[in-house]
């Protein structure tokens, strides 16, 4: 694959690591507005580009491949606000993206996982409680992928309706306890307990090696496809594969 980096920060610079490795190649590096101009003629002949920026510029970038008819994979999250309105215009216009909040394998089974203990948990009455740790500097609180956590318990969870970082949550509401310290990759817990017991499923990201991995795994199956996709269709064409 020939490949377009949008942000050149540490996820930036792990993926073209990665992508050499794996015998890619990287055809521009873009880190600012300048970049887009002096490296267009770069960019016309990629086949792919990865999005790992900040989330104020997402979707301008998103925007920008569109334009291009470049094929994008956004790793970016907190722009999920305008989520419907970017694949609205992707479905419109025939463009490709792939977009998810954790690229890691490991996480995306997490998140299976996750949705058969809410399910259990509501048919038990066990309650359930999220928790993630990272770095100092990431700046979304909570990250996107506990956000996801917590969007898809309430999805099959009748007792919860919303999440909430605040401590004193009432009883339909669910618990997302945030820290940021170090350089913690990133740890995800989710608990569900009971009178009985406490059964808790975590995950953690020993560097960014295995986000990396996905993305590229995200970015080979984006080609020649149009239309809005996610780590579940990734995983579920790999099964179907086997």
């Amino acid at each position: 694959m020939k490949i377009v980096l949008i942000g050149y920060g540490k996820m930036g610079h792990e993926l073209e690591r990665m992508a050499l490795q794996q015998q890619h190649e990287i055809v521009a590096r873009i880190d600012n507005l300048d970049d887009w101009k002096n490296h267009l003629e770069q960019i016309r002949k990629a086949d792919v580009a990865t999005e790992f920026s900040m989330p104020d510029q997402a979707v301008d970038n998103i925007y920008r491949c569109f334009d291009l008819h470049l094929p994008v994979v956004v790793g970016t999250t907190a722009w999920y606000d305008r989520l419907e309105e970017v694949c609205q215009r992707c479905r419109n216009e025939h463009q490709s993206l792939f977009y998810a909040p954790n690229f890691s394998i490991g996480m995306n089974l997490t998140f299976m996982l996750n949705k058969l203990m809410a399910r259990f948990a509501d048919k038990y009455s066990y309650g359930m409680a999220i928790s993630e740790t990272h770095h100092i500097h990431k700046l979304d609180k909570p990250s996107g992928t506990a956000a996801k956590l917590a969007d898809d318990i309430i999805a099959v969870n009748a007792h919860y309706q919303k999440w909430t970082l605040t401590d004193d949550t009432p009883t339909d509401t669910l618990h997302i306890a945030v820290k940021r310290e170090g350089e913690v990759n990133g740890i995800h817990s989710i608990a569900m307990e009971s009178d009985a017991d406490r059964i808790t499923l975590t995950h953690e990201a020993k560097n960014r090696t295995g986000l990396a991995f996905g993305a590229l795994a995200a970015a080979q199956f984006l080609i020649g496809k149009t239309g809005c996709f996610g780590m579940e269709d990734l995983l579920n064409d790999d099964y179907q594969a086997q």
